[in-house]
């Protein structure tokens, strides 16, 4: 039996356990599963789909059956004071059917050889699958927003913020992490040029540069606010510090990367330097380079977020939050957090894009697009 097979019986399961379990109470009525006719459907519907397992359906129908299935769990618990066993059946029937069909899908692009747009589907529905087993876990278990509150909470204060969050956004984002991610990009492949060129830097700077990786981020910040006041350039000078070191350490060790036959090669053709570094080193470092730039996206937003903690204007995603969490206004906290993550997601895969375009010689690349 296949994995995913085995996966959707154990949805299954699950689905036959609710049905004999009571989805929770209302008014003092316990409510079974026969009780509430589309959570009726919906198990009917899981059950019926054992049957179809045997022969070659589209994982389509596993993703849309679970997306429904967590739709009619929240939709099910409306008005309930408490969630019983039959519900958490409920969501663990969708949960084992979600993963199902991310298994099968995997197992029809894995045997395709190549990657295409339906990939994407795999990292939306394990995403949607968190999202619904959220809101319905919340709701389910009464947890108060205070500690963590549903996505529909999020989404009513973003809807409901959208100015203040964008001014946050253009203060943290577009000004200090890209001004600063630029800038110690920058000289990170700068400093890595002159130690590739000198071995008296080399000798000099590398472990400067670990010292300074290792200086704790609370202890910078508020540095750099005193040096360069409370706006945004002490805040890129932060995200500068953050991502000079990942990038001097990758451009380091990919600048080396070249064998000794393609230098003397270029030498044989008299080429200078300058004219190496261009056209067979740098190109050849491209890979360590972006490995840099992808893990420096994240980085700049984690930085320039944490340093407004210790004094920025009355705008920006850390000075929202920090104000925010002392007013205990958990769900305007969980809203910036979801913009940031957006954000520098968004960053990292627009880095991963220009990647694949610069590199699309690199074998991994090649053998990514079949």
């Amino acid at each position: 039996m296949s994995f995913d097979r085995l996966l959707a019986r154990i949805a299954v399961a699950f689905a036959l356990l609710a049905l004999t379990q009571s989805l929770g109470t209302r008014d003092g009525a316990i409510l079974h599963a026969w009780d509430y006719l589309p959570v009726l459907a919906l198990l009917l519907l899981i059950v019926a789909t054992v049957a179809l397992l045997a022969k070659s359906q589209p994982p389509l129908a596993l993703g849309l059956l679970a997306l429904l299935g967590g739709v009619v769990a929240i939709a099910a618990l409306e008005g309930f004071t408490a969630a019983g066993a039959g519900y958490w059946c409920l969501l663990a029937s969708v949960w084992f059917l979600a993963w199902a069909f991310a298994e099968r899908l995997a197992n029809r692009l894995a045997a395709a050889s190549k990657s295409n747009w339906t990939g994407m589907l795999i990292p939306i529905a394990f995403g949607a699958a968190i999202l619904l087993l959220w809101e319905a876990g919340i709701r389910g278990g009464n947890v108060p927003s205070v500690i963590l509150p549903p996505p529909s909470a999020i989404w009513e204060r973003i809807t409901g913020n959208l100015p203040m969050l964008a001014a946050d956004f253009q203060q943290t984002f577009l000004k200090a992490v890209l001004a600063g991610y630029v800038i110690g990009n920058a000289v990170g492949l700068g400093v890595a040029i002159a130690i590739d060129r000198s071995p008296f830097l080399k000798r000099g700077l590398l472990p400067i540069g670990n010292f300074v990786s290792a200086l704790p981020l609370v202890g910078i910040a508020p540095i750099m606010v005193m040096w360069f006041g409370f706006d945004w350039p002490s805040k890129a000078a932060v995200v500068v510090i953050m991502t000079f070191f990942p990038m001097l350490v990758n451009a380091v060790a990919g600048l080396n990367v070249t064998v000794a036959m393609e230098r003397d090669l270029m030498a044989s053709y008299a080429a200078s330097y300058w004219q190496t570094l261009f056209k067979l080193r740098l190109p050849a470092a491209a890979p360590f380079i972006f490995n840099a730039l992808k893990i420096n996206s994240t980085l700049a937003l984690i930085g320039a977020i944490v340093a407004e903690f210790f004094g920025t204007p009355v705008v920006g995603m850390g000075f929202r939050i920090s104000t925010a969490v002392g007013r205990m206004d958990i769900d305007l906290v969980w809203a910036e957090i979801a913009v940031s993550a957006v954000a520098g997601s968004v960053f990292y895969g627009v880095v991963a894009l220009v990647e694949r375009a610069v590199t699309f010689w690199h074998p991994s690349v090649r053998g990514g697009q079949g």
